[in-house]
């Protein structure tokens, strides 16, 4: 198992789809259900073995929850902070590189 490339708090922007987020879980490895999995068209399934995250997503026209591996993602921050509103509940703020968990959560974490 490798480690991850992105933790939390870190912005985002997928491969090949458009939208970007701030991720805001990591699963060391696919965490889901074999049937999203398959769902996914084969010619772009991910692999299994490798870190999975869960972002706070948004596109041009809403606001949801992605869940996305590794091999999918890119750095964003250069493009400034996400609009999602669910991420005021999880993060202090955007600090220009990356968004701060906040202290209860953290704390909850630990």
């Amino acid at each position: 198992m490798r480690s991850a490339q992105f933790a939390i708090g870190d912005v985002v922007r997928h491969r090949l789809f458009p939208f970007r987020g701030v991720v805001f879980d990591v699963d060391p490895q696919f965490a889901n259900t074999e049937e999203w999995w398959l769902s996914i068209p084969e010619r772009i399934r991910p692999h299994k073995d490798q870190p999975f995250y869960h972002v706070l997503a948004e596109n041009e026209q809403s606001y949801y929850t992605a869940y996305v591996s590794e091999q999918n993602l890119l750095p964003d921050a250069h493009n400034g902070p996400v609009g999602h509103p669910d991420a005021a509940q999880v993060f202090e703020g955007f600090d220009g590189t990356r968004y701060k968990v906040k202290a209860e959560i953290a704390s909850k974490a630990n």
